[in-house]
């Protein structure tokens, strides 16, 4: 390809000039739809959500620690899910992905983990997976106040009694000197349904492994639609493959983690189907913000009718899903999550099929579908940081402008620039200014402005912005 230096001249400049009046969104929304995305948007069925689902709350439980060996238990829940995701696409490779994990919480001794994994193989090495988690926990009454979670969060705040003081009756509040009583033991074969904790990320993520397998659509990217173990453990199922992945050098390019994500209605009485929440882990700007800002710019096209609202924080407060194992090890990784939450029925036997909304689920599942075949139709986002991590961003040529470099994406015909003020959360301008792997902007002060850039192939699929960001200084110098 042939490399070439854009200096935007007067004319290129009033361009830009009028670029900057043009909001990216409104671009965005502008833009034609790939039909064959459109297509498998439309293919996801709210009545295989909901056969599947059925079949999935009729094992007495899913919890991690319970007997694998029982016939309505959580190993014949895994090898169901293996089976049907083996049954809907002879296009798919399905497997085990096993762990030996000597001491997982609340489980008596070492535990054999397995997540089911169904692999649609792509071009490229490069990975987009979807995922739920199949595990299931029925924490008793204590388990639903205040919606307890059972992810890596409920480990850091699980109390603890003081030697010598007096335990502390159920429901109980704590006095100023008394710490709560612990949890007490509880059996991990009691009925624990699971429904939408998180029956209905798991469900999800196999109803997407079949649409894309039938959609007939040769992607770059592979596609990985997981069901993980272990989440109510402390997200030891997603980290065990994090770990492998690091390890392995697996690029993960995206994940796209679904965890309660079936009900309309609130346990507050206030219902809310045309929204989904979006937690992604910070600082500003990094691989899963930049994800994020993503999946709700594809939504908005492929799936108006349901708003995706981000939200600049990790997940919700005291609270975790497997996302942040894969964030832990460096990967780009998102949560959804539904707008409004019951807690009264997660974590325990009330967690039943009657609170799912299966066209609230289905609309979920279509704007996951709709990112991730973008995404892996797209070429990989450029590379914006040099061999010591440092941008490619300069004041070249006159000591004032800003210069931007980034290196080829294979696959990429072009590529568009964005930008925004420095403060704004979100890109407000962007500008295609082609097959180039340079650009720069006359007179506009980098200390301003926050650049990105993102590759787009010759049918117009956008990758995420790779946005030009200063690693955090870690010296302590000014």
């Amino acid at each position: 390809m042939k490399t070439q230096s854009l200096l935007v001249t007067a004319i290129v400049a009033s361009l830009t000039l009028n670029a900057l009046q043009t909001p990216t969104h409104a671009q965005a929304a502008a833009a034609a739809l790939d039909t064959r995305i459109v297509k498998l948007v439309d293919s996801v069925s709210e009545e295989r959500l909901q056969q599947l689902l059925l079949k999935l709350v009729s094992f007495k439980t899913r919890n991690t620690c319970s007997d694998a060996s029982a016939p309505d238990g959580v190993g014949a829940a895994r090898q169901w899910i293996f089976d049907e995701l083996k049954r809907s696409s002879a296009r798919l490779q399905v497997s085990f992905d096993t762990y030996t994990v000597a001491t997982v919480r609340g489980c008596t001794g070492p535990i054999e983990l397995r997540n089911i994994m169904a692999l649609l193989p792509g071009k490229s090495a490069r990975r987009i997976y979807v995922s739920g988690h199949y595990d299931s926990v029925n924490l008793g009454p204590r388990g639903q106040q205040a919606g307890n979670s059972g992810g890596a969060a409920a480990a850091a705040s699980a109390p603890t009694t003081r030697p010598g003081a007096a335990p502390q009756a159920p429901g109980e509040p704590a006095s100023p000197d008394q710490p709560p009583a612990p949890r007490p033991v509880r059996d991990p074969n009691i009925v624990a349904p699971g429904a939408n904790d998180d029956g209905s990320g798991t469900v999800l993520s196999m109803e997407l492994a079949r649409v894309f397998a039938e959609s007939g659509i040769e992607f770059d990217a592979t596609l990985v639609f997981m069901t993980v173990a272990g989440e109510e453990q402390g997200l030891v199922g997603a980290g065990a493959h994090a770990k492998k992945a690091k390890d392995e050098n697996i690029q993960v390019q995206a994940w796209f983690n679904n965890d309660i994500v079936g009900g309309s209605r609130g346990g507050d009485g206030i219902t809310d189907g045309a929204t989904i929440r979006l937690y992604s882990e910070g600082p500003e700007d990094s691989p899963s913000r930049s994800l994020a800002m993503f999946a709700q710019r594809i939504a908005a096209q492929y799936v108006p009718s349901h708003r995706v609202r981000l939200m600049a924080r990790r997940d919700r407060f005291s609270r975790g899903g497997d996302h942040s194992a894969l964030n832990a090890h460096g990967f780009a990784a998102i949560g959804f999550r539904e707008s409004r939450e019951n807690y009264s029925k997660q974590h325990g036997p009330n967690d039943t099929i009657d609170g799912v909304d299966f066209r609230y689920l289905a609309q979920n599942a279509r704007v996951n579908a709709a990112g991730m075949a973008t995404l892996a139709l797209a070429p990989p986002p450029p590379v914006v940081t040099g061999a010591r991590g440092a941008p490619t961003l300069d004041r070249a040529p006159s000591g004032y402008d800003a210069h931007l470099r980034w290196t080829q994406s294979p696959g990429a015909a072009g590529y568009r620039v964005f930008w925004r003020n420095a403060w704004a959360p979100d890109w407000e301008h962007d500008v295609a200014v082609g097959n180039v792997t340079q650009y720069t902007f006359p007179h506009m002060n980098i200390d301003d402005w926050v650049f990105g850039v993102a590759a787009v192939d010759a049918a117009g699929h956008e990758s995420t912005v790779s946005a030009y960001v200063s690693p955090p200084r870690t010296d302590g110098g000014a």
